[in-house]
């Protein structure tokens, strides 16, 4: 959500009001993203008890439209 929105919301007369106030809050989501996408890299794909049924493309393979 934009800080914009947030502050009209709240009714708050200035855009720094907002930003001091919730600023910690954003940080928080950033690390919360930036610990799950690293999770997501470090953890490799387990796919050799899922039998092949042809549905899934390689993991190399990009998309094709």
């Amino acid at each position: 959500m934009q800080l914009v929105v947030i502050k009209e919301l709240l009714g708050h007369a200035r855009i720094a009001v907002t930003v001091t106030v919730y600023a910690h809050v954003r940080l928080r989501l950033q690390r919360d993203a930036i610990g799950l996408l690293g999770l997501a890299l470090r953890a490799p794909v387990n796919t050799r008890n899922r039998p092949d049924d042809g549905n899934e493309p390689p993991l190399c393979a990009a998309p094709v439209r």
